[in-house]
């Protein structure tokens, strides 16, 4: 910066001082956002579980597109993706650098206005999906989690959806369910029944523990007598189709009218604006 200043005291404008700039612009980014990525999980790899709403095959088929849309978006980002269930909802196991900490407000609904392609009279329709994400434990974490035996539902199904050459070739796949909270997960794309159990069992975990930390997050907040918004269950974006072309983050105010560029994948401008709420 004391160069860039130094530099432009000496001359009004030049290529190296255009140079300068954005090389210092460019090293700033990256300082402002290692700042905002620095919380205790943001490191980590994520599970990202969408969940359709009411609303029959429109908000499957958005459930669908919102798949789709954050696949591309870590393709983008050059992470890897595998899915983990695909059945009463999709989990995602997303893996690479900063992934929790770059989807982390992700979570909560997001609402679709379009004319439905499955109306004969072609209405407007609205469809809402929830976007669930929770960071991958490590072994020491977990071990934070009790499970006992009793509190747990385990329900063997037979695959189905994408997920490899194991699918739809026995009754493989697993959910856990948690008893006493209904905290529930599933995993049907490992090579056995018994890896499957135990994905389902660490997803438990991740969700159980990210309510725990939530939970003292609300008691800190009335500790210090201010409310503090909660994620999950509100509705953080809309992306309109129709009659006009908009998606607008209800927090950060990003608004677009590239729907169909965000709707593949391009978030960047959303995700970047998110980290420093």
């Amino acid at each position: 910066m004391e160069d860039l200043i130094a530099l432009a005291e000496l001359e009004e404008e030049s290529e190296e001082l255009r140079r300068m700039f954005l090389k210092t612009e460019k090293e700033l980014g990256k300082a402002e956002q290692r700042i905002f990525l620095g919380g205790r999980y943001d490191r980590r790899n994520c599970i990202l579980t969408i969940t359709a709403g009411a609303g029959g095959q429109d908000a499957q088929d958005w459930a669908t597109m919102l798949l789709h849309m954050y696949t591309r978006y870590a393709e983008r980002q050059g992470w890897k993706v595998l899915v983990l269930d695909q059945s009463l909802q999709v989990s995602l196991e997303v893996q690479g650098s900063f992934v929790y900490g770059l989807l982390k407000r992700e979570s909560g609904v997001h609402r679709l206005v379009r004319m439905s392609p499955f109306s004969a009279k072609s209405l407007r329709h609205t469809s809402f999906a929830s976007v669930e994400v929770i960071p991958v434990l490590k072994g020491t974490e977990e071990k934070d989690i009790e499970l006992r035996p009793e509190d747990l539902r385990v329900d063997t199904f037979r695959a189905s959806g994408p997920g490899g050459q194991y699918v739809n070739k026995r009754e493989s796949a697993e959910r856990v369910t948690h008893i006493p909270t209904g905290i529930m997960a599933s995993s049907q794309i490992q090579r056995s029944q018994q890896q499957n159990r135990e994905k389902a069992m660490e997803m438990v975990r991740a969700r159980l523990f990210q309510a725990k930390e939530r939970e003292q997050e609300k008691e800190l907040a009335g500790i210090r007598g201010k409310q503090q918004a909660i994620e999950w269950g509100s509705q953080i974006r809309s992306y309109v189709l129709h009659p006009y072309r908009m998606v607008k983050d209800h927090r950060t105010q990003v608004e677009t009218s590239d729907t169909e560029g965000v709707l593949d994948g391009d978030l960047e401008a959303f995700v970047q604006e998110e980290l420093k709420l």
